[in-house]
């Protein structure tokens, strides 16, 4: 881990550090998060880290896609891996190749997940674990969606840390 950088909000701040989304550096109740496509594609990116860990939020995002229950851009599914760690497999991804309508990242959706998630990591009293959510295979820049992590997380008191690849 290499030293921790952070940037303060207005309630809260986001700690920046080096190191695994899938090995979160805290205490008690963690949510690891991160953002999925609305076609069930599970393959490529940051779900490969997941699966490498646990098998658990790739069973239950698949069998989420099959059932179609709730499926849909803005949706949040909350998987338990362990006793103090959850996975929030989170629909902001329309499709997933770039094309005529742009990157397949859509704020809008991601704004709705990072609420529920807002909601769960309270109820929980749960910290959230993750990489650059939507910049790397969705396509999306993190200065549009570091205002919607501090909206929906750090202004609501939720610790918020941002891992990057070492």
């Amino acid at each position: 881990m290499s030293e921790s950088i952070f940037k303060v909000g207005a309630m809260g701040s986001i700690r920046y550090i080096q190191g695994d989304a899938t090995s979160p550096q805290a205490k008690g109740v963690k949510i690891i998060a991160h953002v999925c496509n609305d076609l069930g594609g599970w393959g490529k990116g940051f779900v490969l880290a997941l699966s490498r860990r646990w098998d658990e939020p790739e069973r239950a995002y698949r069998a989420w896609r099959r059932s179609r229950d709730g499926f849909a851009l803005g949706a949040v599914q909350f998987v338990q891996v362990d006793r103090y760690t959850w996975v929030a497999n989170m629909i902001g991804q329309r499709g997933t190749k770039r094309g005529s309508k742009g990157v397949p990242i859509r704020y809008d959706a991601l704004d709705t997940c990072l609420a529920a998630l807002g909601d769960k990591a309270l109820e929980l009293g749960a910290s959230v674990h993750m990489p650059r959510i939507g910049c790397g295979l969705a396509g999306g820049r993190w200065e549009l969606v570091e205002p919607l992590v501090e909206r929906n997380l750090t202004a609501r008191d939720v610790q918020v840390t941002v891992y990057d690849v070492a």
